[in-house]
This record gives C-alpha cells, structure tokens and sequence, in this order.
C-alpha cells in the first residue's frame, strides 16, 4: 500500500466525521466539518501528485480515488441538504451526472477504452467545492456583504456540472455503439 493510496483511504476515514462535525449538534462542529472537508478535498491533489511523481499509480489507485471523491461530495450535498442550505434538486443533477459518467466509464472500460479526466470536469469539481465550502462557512468570508457568493458557485457547479457530463458524453458517444 504506497503513501497515495494511503490518503486516499484516509479520505474516506474523513466522510464520516465530517458528517459527525456537521450533523451532530457540536460548538463549532460546522466550521470542524468545513475545516476537515477542505482537508479531505486538497487530499484529493495530494494524493494524484504523490501517485504520478513518485510512478506509483495503481489500479486500487484508480478506482478508488474517484469513489472517495464522489462519497466525500455526496456526503456533503446530502447532509446540505438536511441542513436545508441546498436544494434537492441541486443534488440530484450533480449526483444523477456522478452515476451517468461513472456508468460510461464503466462501459467504455469493458470495450478497453479510457476515459480521462478532462478540464471540463477539473472545474466542475472546483465549482462543486468552492460552493460546498461558502455554504458550510455560510457565506463566512462575505457575512457583512450582501453578496450571494454561496449561490452563485451553486449555480456555476450546477452549470459546470451539466456542460461537463455532456461534454463527456459527447467526446465518448462511440462508447455507446461499440460493441452493440
């Protein structure tokens, strides 16, 4: 087990405390669960760079790094959710677009094709990120402005989210006929 896969399990560790953090009635538990998610989230880089530096990417790597991404985010919508600082719907499409790409990928990969990670899908996590940290924080950094800034990331990692799934699935349609 090299340091890469390491934190990535580490991640998945982080998602239940989080959730801890978050949920629970705690003094200060929503800026633990921030702090912590942001932790778990920067791992994310972390742990790629430490695989491709070091030549160590591995298959556990592989599949399990993106499965720690989408727990920790949908772990974090989830629970938003229940706190009612998102809306559902807002979560479904970014959890409905985790599933469809994860099934095309899946697909693609028993034709023995890949497919990569595009920027398309680096800022769809960004934005996704960013939004879910301004809504644990509540807008922290913007609390005497009136400046919706957590709404606007939301409504960019809807976007970003739809043009992303769309973009991969266009780039990939021939997924779909291959091997009918």
């Amino acid at each position: 087990m090299n340091l890469a896969n390491k934190i990535t399990i580490a991640r998945i560790f982080l998602v239940p405390v989080f959730m801890f953090f978050l949920l629970v009635n705690v003094p200060r538990g929503e800026y633990i669960a921030a702090i912590i998610f942001i932790i778990a989230a920067s791992s994310d880089s972390l742990d790629g760079y430490i695989a491709r530096s070091r030549d160590q990417i591995t298959k556990f790597g592989k599949f399990m790094d993106p499965l720690a991404d989408k727990l920790l985010v949908s772990a974090a919508l989830i629970s938003l959710v229940e706190l009612e600082k998102i809306s559902a719907w807002v979560v479904v499409i970014i959890i409905a677009r985790e599933f469809a790409i994860t099934g095309l990928r899946v697909l693609a990969a028993s034709e023995g094709i890949t497919i990569a990670a595009n920027w398309w899908g680096k800022i769809k996590t960004i934005t996704q990120i960013l939004a879910i940290i301004t809504l644990l924080l509540d807008n922290f950094s913007f609390i005497n402005n009136t400046f919706p800034i957590d709404k606007i990331l939301v409504i960019l990692a809807v976007l970003f989210t739809v043009i992303s799934g769309v973009n991969y699935i266009y780039i990939n349609r021939e997924v779909f006929t291959s091997g009918r």
